[in-house]
């Protein structure tokens, strides 16, 4: 069974509403924090995935790892 993955949900909070709450603060900059990290390894991965095939284009088609 796949897993069901949380939507996160983007609230607008106006000063007047008095969106101080610190939990709810930390948590909003842990997923912020959590979706950047996943974006930057996936990037990352992407670049590593593109030299090995351009190594692979460069070596002659006869010679074995």
């Amino acid at each position: 069974m796949a897993l069901k993955r949380d939507r996160i949900s983007i609230e607008v909070i106006g000063p007047e509403t008095g969106g101080n709450d610190p939990v709810r603060a930390d948590a909003a900059i842990r997923s912020l924090a959590r979706l950047i990290g996943r974006q930057i390894a996936r990037e990352q991965f992407e670049r590593k995935l593109a030299a090995e095939r351009k190594a692979g284009r460069k070596r002659p088609a006869g010679e074995d790892a």
